[in-house]
């Protein structure tokens, strides 16, 4: 029999914050719960965890493409913030008009249809009643380099969160395996003659996905839905490859987002590459400096380079950048959206979107240019370059005119 009263879904809405600014280019294009880190994205973690639909709080020019949507019960959750066991347990124990702070910082709030109403247009409400959850363990990403710094606990939770109560397919004989117990393939998936090891973490292959003979791989590693690993690939942890990759050469504890490509030779290390864009054969990454000194990222908070913290840094690409053959980049690079980087000795540090050039100068990459090669670019995966895409990539360029400094 239906129930005459059933419960209403919960609505859980990540917002940004602040935060969002100091994880540009990665968010010009997208809310930080888009971002992957792990085997998921922290919207997917939060759907799977809180089993409810997520949608956002974020950009007025981001809000076409990642829409409100609320109700009479909505938990209104810091988009930087990875759901944990711990963090669902109190969550799922709020009253409504309750947050959850960490220092000045709101992590969490329960709000009825009414308060929320009032919260999104700016009127007046009865005072939250604040608590702090200082003690309470989960990520929260901060910072670009945060992404690779905590992938390896972010594989490993997501592994056991996404295998609970499965069993894997069968691996076949042509490969070496070690730690067979932490690996498990999805149907679809291939893998033939190579050697995987997952003494050092999980190992994860997504549906449909291939390892093609001769790679080495060691976990934690995930390799997404369509995704390659090319002929003779070394793949060190803790590393993630999203959906439609490929992904070839020698990669550490990097994070690709998805629909990108890294086919052949050339390193990759302590770096993140989001969605849409291409490496070079033979391109190299820096992710340690010479002296052994603390690497400096480029903030678009402050406009200048500010220090990590991290002895390891090396690239991170936001969407639709490409690299030519034999590129070089140096330790603690970011590249914005919609570039082109190409030409001997290393480029700049810091490239502004649409930029074209690298070491002996750079000129606008003009918006009409590079849709035409965003649209050639999806249609290979027959995937539509929509109107919504390109309204984003004209703020995002009209936003990082700044930037560009030999326009001016």
């Amino acid at each position: 029999m239906n129930d005459p009263n059933p419960k209403l879904m919960a609505n859980i809405i990540l917002f940004d914050n602040e935060v969002r600014d100091h994880l540009r280019p990665f968010t010009f294009t997208r809310p930080v719960g888009e971002l992957r880190i792990g085997i998921m994205t922290i919207r997917e973690k939060w759907e799977r965890m809180m089993n409810s639909p997520v949608s956002y709080i974020t950009q007025d020019y981001l809000a076409e493409k990642y829409p409100l949507d609320y109700g009479q019960e909505n938990f209104l959750i810091n988009g930087s913030v990875l759901p944990s066991p711990q963090l669902i347990r109190i969550l799922k124990q709020m009253d409504f008009n309750e947050a959850y702070l960490r220092g000045e910082e709101l992590i969490a709030a329960k709000l009825n249809e009414r308060q929320f109403e009032k919260l999104i247009n700016d009127e007046d409400f009865d005072e939250l009643k604040g608590r702090d959850i200082e003690d309470t363990q989960y990520i929260k990403i901060n910072r670009l380099w945060d992404l690779f710094l905590y992938n390896d606990q972010a594989l490993r939770e997501d592994f056991a969160l996404l295998t609970q109560g499965r069993v894997s397919q069968p691996i076949s004989d042509t490969n070496r395996v070690l730690g067979a117990e932490h690996v498990f393939v999805e149907p679809g998936a291939r893998i033939e003659c190579a050697v995987i090891n997952a003494e050092t973490g999980p190992v994860y292959i997504d549906r449909d996905a291939e390892i093609m003979e001769g790679s080495v791989i060691r976990g934690p590693f995930y390799l997404g839905q369509h995704s390659e690993v090319k002929v003779g690939a070394k793949i060190y942890g803790a590393t993630t490859i999203g959906p439609y990759c490929k992904v070839g050469g020698e990669v550490k504890n990097s994070i690709l987002f998805g629909y990108s490509n890294k086919a052949h030779e050339g390193y990759l290390g302590n770096s993140v590459i989001a969605e849409w864009c291409n490496i070079g054969a033979g391109t190299n990454c820096s992710n340690l400096k010479n002296n052994y000194a603390e690497v400096r990222l480029w903030d678009y908070t402050t406009g200048k380079f500010e220090p990590t913290g991290q002895q390891f840094c090396g690239l991170f690409m936001a969407d639709h950048s490409k690299c030519a053959i034999g590129t070089m980049f140096n330790t603690g690079t970011t590249i914005g959206v919609c570039c082109n980087i190409y030409g001997a000795d290393f480029p700049r540090n810091f490239v502004p979107s649409f930029s074209w050039g690298g070491h002996s100068g750079f000129q606008t990459f003009r918006t009409e240019k590079a849709f035409e090669t965003i649209e050639s670019v999806m249609s290979r995966r027959s995937i539509d370059f929509s109107i919504q895409e390109r309204l984003i990539l004209l703020r995002v360029f009209e936003d990082t005119s700044e930037y560009r400094r030999w326009e001016k």
